[in-house]
């Protein structure tokens, strides 16, 4: 279990690059330069909501600091419109813009295709469920070692 065990946290680590290189060749592709692949991800993971800078940190997707400068040159570019809370000045509300919605259905349209070519591949949607039940469950368990260390 152990060898197999360090294998899977590599493969994770894999496999979340080759994420970011497939997203950064779709940018290419639709003709979107000036957006680098985290950025993309990350209007992905804000979509159609109207979210608070701190619920992105919170829900595990970035780190403070990254996310912070990443809102701040998406805003310069276009993709996000900001708006400070009426009774929390601290608190900064984000949006997509137009011009990000059009690159976050591209990233939708590309990831059915991702979708669809699994399919194709053979793999069962079984499967694909089973590994995903799976990284949940080591997800959890790393998440509780976090917060509640090795015991």
């Amino acid at each position: 279990m152990k060898k197999t065990y360090i294998e899977l946290t590599r493969i994770i680590e894999r496999m979340h690059r080759r994420f970011l290189d497939v997203l950064r060749a779709e940018l290419a592709r639709i003709d979107v330069h000036d957006l680098n692949a985290v950025q993309a991800l990350l209007l992905s993971n804000i979509g159609d909501e109207e979210i608070v800078i701190r619920d992105l940190v919170e829900r595990g997707y970035y780190q403070g600091s990254n996310v912070s400068y990443n809102i701040k040159k998406l805003s310069e570019m276009g993709y996000l419109e900001q708006e400070r809370s009426s009774h929390d000045k601290r608190s900064v509300r984000i949006k997509l813009t137009e011009k990000a919605l059009m690159v976050v259905a591209k990233i939708k349209e590309l990831e059915e295709s991702n979708a669809a070519a699994i399919a194709g591949a053979g793999i069962p949607e079984g499967t694909v469920e089973s590994a995903a039940d799976t990284l949940r469950k080591i997800e959890r368990i790393w998440t509780d070692h976090i917060h509640y260390g090795s015991d």
